[in-house]
Order: structure tokens, then C-alpha cells, then sequence
């Protein structure tokens, strides 16, 4: 079963989508996605009397990712990642991957990202654009950091969320480059 919660933090709405083994979804409140999972029928969603009238063990997966944001939003490196399942092309897995490698407060360039693409082996040539394409597509926003990537200028670059959120996250976590 799909279940759904929204998260208000400091940025707006947040919207998590997760079954019983891993969080499958993090939109913010501008992201296409976000409207389209707030309103599908069928992902229950979850109320603070559910989560009031649950066990323990229920929810585990949004008790975690709820503990991540807490963290996360009082400018703390949460330090750990709560199980995740994506969706996607082998191509864009790979991309998420290596944002997952970009430490708390680092950044890396699209270039960064395609060149650790072609260090793995698995590809022949990487552009750019397929790299930012991955990124933009990235399903679950803050905790796989698709806000860390930059243009090669230092410009912040694209975001689904939009450039002034990108902005404050990259200036919550004390920006840094590698």
C-alpha cells in the first residue's frame, strides 16, 4: 500500500510518498509531482490521528524520513539516509547514486557528475544536458541532494523546486566546495 503525509518545514509543504519498506517519494511544493501525488486517490493519506493511534513499528519508513527532515531543517547533517526505492532508468539510477556520494554542504558541477559517470566504467560519453535531465527528475528531493549540483560557473542552475529554494538549502547546509 502507497501512503502519503505532508511535512511543513521552513521552505513550504513537503509531500512524502512511502509503502511499509522505503520512502518512494519527496516533492516540494512547486514540483510537478507534488500536485499530482497530493491528489491521486489512491495513496492513503496519513493524519496525526493515525500516527497518534499507531504502533510503533507502523509508519517506520515516514517516522524516519520525518527524523531526517527534523534534522535536516535545524541545519544538521542528518547522517543517515532512510531506506529508498526510485524509479527510473539505469542511466538516472546511476545519477541519483552519485548524488548521494555529494557530502552535507559539498557541491559538484554537471560536468563533476558526468566525468564520476565515465570514471565508473559503465559509459563511453556522458553530456551534460542527460546529466541535468537525471537531476531534474530526481524523485526524492533534499535526501537525494539534486540541490548540490551546479553549473560549471558556480551558478545555480535549474531546480524543480526553484532557484531561490536551491539557494537557501545550499545556504542552510553552509555551502562548500569539495
Amino acid at each position: 500500500m502507497l501512503y502519503k503525509k505532508l511535512y511543513k518545514s521552513l521552505l513550504g509543504d513537503i509531500l512524502i510518498v512511502f509503502d511499509e519498506e522505503a520512502l518512494l517519494g519527496l516533492y516540494l511544493e512547486r514540483q510537478k509531482e507534488y500536485e499530482e501525488r497530493l491528489r491521486d486517490s489512491e495513496i492513503v493519506e496519513i493524519d496525526e490521528t493515525a500516527l497518534q493511534d499507531s504502533k510503533e513499528e507502523d509508519y517506520k519508513i515516514l517516522k524516519l524520513t520525518e527524523a531526517w527532515l527534523d534534522k535536516y531543517f535545524s541545519g544538521e547533517d542528518p547522517g543517515f539516509i532512510p531506506p529508498i526505492k526510485v524509479r527510473g532508468s539505469e542511466f538516472r539510477k546511476d545519477v541519483w547514486d552519485i548524488l548521494l556520494k555529494i557530502g552535507y554542504g559539498e557541491t559538484r558541477t554537471y560536468k563533476e557528475v558526468g566525468e564520476a559517470l565515465l570514471t565508473s566504467g559503465k559509459y563511453e560519453r556522458v553530456s551534460n544536458q542527460a546529466v541535468g535531465g537525471a537531476v531534474g527528475h530526481n524523485p526524492i528531493s533534499l535526501i537525494i541532494p539534486c540541490h548540490r549540483v551546479i553549473g560549471s560557473d558556480g551558478s545555480l542552475r535549474g531546480y524543480a523546486g526553484g532557484i531561490e529554494v536551491k539557494r537557501k538549502l545550499l545556504e542552510l547546509e553552509g555551502k562548500r566546495k569539495k
